[in-house]
């Protein structure tokens, strides 16, 4: 059976969006000679931290995921970023088409965790589609599923990532809180009398014995 086939061209920040948002541009080869009139594609996108380097400093940030190095045999392994979709417009033989990754700075999320602590180089991403395709020949429309092993690699340079973040959240931040651990913060800065979430944490981590750059 003629198939398709995925590349990735490219992968930009998307400065114009409301949330932060990374675009991946993509080839698309469809051998079949029929005239694709649409397809609904779903994408899962994966990081795989074991096809790069790191430095003594990514190692240490990156201990709360993959624990000690002398483990990183057993805990480096990729893992699910993110799922998205996107439908394709009509083409015959080749097209190329975008596809929004939507991304989140929560450190609750492994992908923000992973990403935050790499200083530079680039990140192993392998994207995995799936979906429906739509033709439309001679004999009228047709429907075929897009090949299960139909999967497409790419480098993405660390600074790509970086710069959409600081795009968004400029010398910033943010992690998520239990209720009762914000109220006891509050409660801590209101006791203290300090004046921001800054002084606040930096404060806990002085008397806890930590340095605080």
């Amino acid at each position: 059976m003629s198939g398709l086939g995925f590349s990735v061209l490219d992968v930009f920040a998307d400065p114009y969006t409301v949330v932060p948002q990374l675009t991946a541009r993509l080839r698309i080869d469809d051998d079949s000679g029929e005239r694709v009139h649409t397809i609904v594609l779903r994408c899962q996108v994966r990081i795989e931290p074991q096809r790069r380097h790191y430095d003594d400093t990514e190692r240490d940030g990156l201990r709360g995921l993959f624990g000690e190095r002398d483990r990183w045999t057993d805990t480096l392994r990729p893992f699910l970023w993110m799922q998205c979709d996107t439908t394709v417009q009509g083409f015959t033989g080749t097209t190329e088409a975008d596809l929004a990754l939507p991304c989140t700075y929560d450190f609750d999320v492994i992908g923000s965790r992973y990403l935050h602590a790499l200083r530079d180089g680039e990140v192993p991403l392998t994207l995995l589609f799936s979906g429906t395709v739509f033709t439309k020949g001679s004999k009228g429309f047709g429907v075929r599923q897009v090949p299960w092993d139909c999967e497409a690699r790419y480098l993405m340079p660390v600074a790509v990532w970086r710069r959409m973040i600081a795009c968004h959240y400029p010398n910033s931040g943010w992690i998520r809180l239990d209720q009762d651990v914000l109220d006891r913060m509050a409660d801590f800065r209101a006791r203290r009398g300090l004046i921001s979430w800054d002084e606040t944490v930096s404060t806990l981590l002085t008397e806890m014995g930590e340095v605080v750059s």
